[in-house]
């Protein structure tokens, strides 16, 4: 990327420096845990359309220019290369097969769905764990 990158701690920088109708870039870390089919990141696009009535900073929505790069910053003024969008459907991992054909899983695939399945397990119960012992009551 060849364009200009505003990290976090540049973020009135950039809030000054944003421009409307352009579209800017952030990357997204995806939770594997969440969503293992995935890709591991993913970037968003925002375009600003109109400006904060008193201080002038560019709005996309509700969200400011400031606030943008401190909640997802680094921002990219060049859209990032390999990396699909946000908005864009996913990969299909699963979905219509043919009714008539037999479909058997490989031991491999079996093997690794398993190990998916139990490790997802486990972080739900250290969840549901942590959760409990975090309980606690406004008259105690």
């Amino acid at each position: 990327m060849a364009g200009k990158v505003w990290p976090p701690n540049k973020s009135k920088k950039f809030a000054r420096e944003a421009k409307l109708h352009v579209p800017y870039y952030v990357i997204l870390k995806v939770a594997q845990n969440l969503a293992p089919y995935e890709d591991s990141h993913l970037y968003s696009e925002y375009v600003f359309t109109t400006r904060q009535p008193f201080t002038g900073i560019p709005l996309d929505g509700s969200m400011g220019a400031g606030q943008l790069c401190l909640t997802y910053g680094p921002v990219y003024e060049d859209r990032p290369v390999g990396i699909r969008n946000v908005a864009t459907p996913g990969p299909q991992v699963a979905g219509p097969v043919d009714a008539s054909k037999i479909h058997d899983l490989d031991a491999t695939a079996i093997r690794h769905l398993t190990k998916r399945t139990k490790e997802a397990e486990a972080v739900r119960q250290e969840a549901a764990e942590k959760a409990a012992r975090r309980k606690w009551s406004l008259f105690s």
